[in-house]
């Protein structure tokens, strides 16, 4: 048995990954209520803290074989003598508290794209030469969503620490064009994830339906259609949608059609109101992936006679899909608060291609 601690856990989805993999989780940390509601929910409340991490005794750590996590950055600063009692860096020093009371063989730690520019990074790295982290070997890099499977392009670091010997990051099992005599699978597209759910969602609400966890009172219990709900976009909205086609985004609207900001702003935002492909993975599902204007979220259906188009944003069902939670996994909080969770998470499959990967070492 692998035991895994889920530090800033979110709604799960890496432990869904190393779940997947024969990890157990011992031990789980989130801040924020109806993420917390929802780990617990799928995971069980036992094992799941809802606090503070500050908050989180020594006593409280259990030994682990692996710690995971995404501490987040405080606006990747510059902290000028990186110093790591800096209050600015009290969940990094939190999140190598916790590595340094389970002492687990390795740990990971996912992030942004961005993250490995930041101030906080180098503090990573110099706990390495001569602090907390001294008995690890850091590897670290980009990893792209996309090339393990999960049908859409998210990129992000991936560090890995190991005091069993370095483990290098896991190579790609997928790949965007598929080359002669390449073992590489091509990239899975929004069909593979979407394709057969109602094109028109019976309705815009959540059930009615309260369930306690740690003490309180939160939305849900939620699971399968039960996300999959509309929006009331304007007429105008449909109108603009009705002329983006698969791949294709705000400069496919005609100039009567658009608003100002966008008529006055003839470069850049090019995914705004952009539409998903079928054969192609999504972009990155962000936390208002409800709104078209955010980025590319229109449903991937559409036609050139307009027969047969789907002109609105895709559900939490579908995000939740392309992000690679299971059918049957269960979700608590309000539509904003589900969407932030889905939003946030780390896609499943790329968690469980680094636990796969990571399994071997151990």
């Amino acid at each position: 048995m692998v035991d895994l601690i889920d530090l800033f856990a979110g709604c799960g989805g890496m432990t869904t990954g190393f779940v997947a993999e024969g990890c157990t989780p011992v031990l789980s940390v989130e801040f924020n209520l109806p993420a917390a509601a929802t780990y617990a929910a799928n995971y069980g409340e036992e094992h799941t803290i809802y606090g503070d991490i500050q908050d989180v005794a020594a006593e409280q750590i259990p030994d682990a074989d692996l710690v995971i996590g995404g501490p987040p950055c405080q606006g990747f600063s510059n902290l000028g003598s990186k110093d790591i009692n800096d209050p600015r860096n009290k969940l990094w020093r939190e999140y190598l508290r916790v590595v340094g009371v389970a002492n687990p063989k390795v740990f990971v730690i996912e992030n942004v794209d961005r993250f490995m520019k930041s101030s906080e990074f180098q503090l990573l790295l110099s706990e390495v030469e001569s602090g907390a982290l001294q008995d690890y070997e850091l590897r670290y890099g980009h990893l792209n969503a996309a090339d393990f499977g999960v049908a859409q392009r998210r990129i992000r670091t991936i560090v890995i620490g190991s005091r069993v010997g370095p483990i290098e990051l896991p190579s790609p099992t997928h790949a965007r064009t598929r080359e002669a005599g390449s073992a590489l699978e091509p990239w899975q597209g929004t069909a593979t994830r979407i394709q057969g759910l109602p094109a028109r969602p019976a309705t815009t609400k959540l059930p009615d339906s309260l369930s306690d966890f740690f003490g309180v009172r939160v939305p849900g219990i939620f699971k399968g259609l039960d996300l999959h709900v509309g929006r009331n976009p304007t007429q105008l909205s449909l109108d603009r949608y009705d002329h983006v086609p698969p791949g294709g985004g705000r400069f496919n609207i005609p100039t009567e059609l658009l608003p100002r900001c966008w008529r006055e702003k003839p470069t850049g935002t090019t995914d705004v109101m952009g539409r998903m492909r079928w054969d192609f993975p999504s972009h990155t599902i962000r936390t208002e992936f409800y709104k078209p204007e955010k980025g590319a979220y229109l449903h991937p259906q559409w036609d050139v006679e307009g027969r047969n188009r789907v002109n609105r944003p895709i559900t939490h069902l579908e995000a939740a899909r392309l992000q690679g939670f299971p059918e049957d996994y269960l979700w608590c909080g309000s539509k904003i608060e589900i969407a932030r969770q889905i939003g946030n998470a780390v896609p499943v499959g790329l968690a469980q291609a680094i636990a796969r990967h990571v399994k071997k070492h151990l």
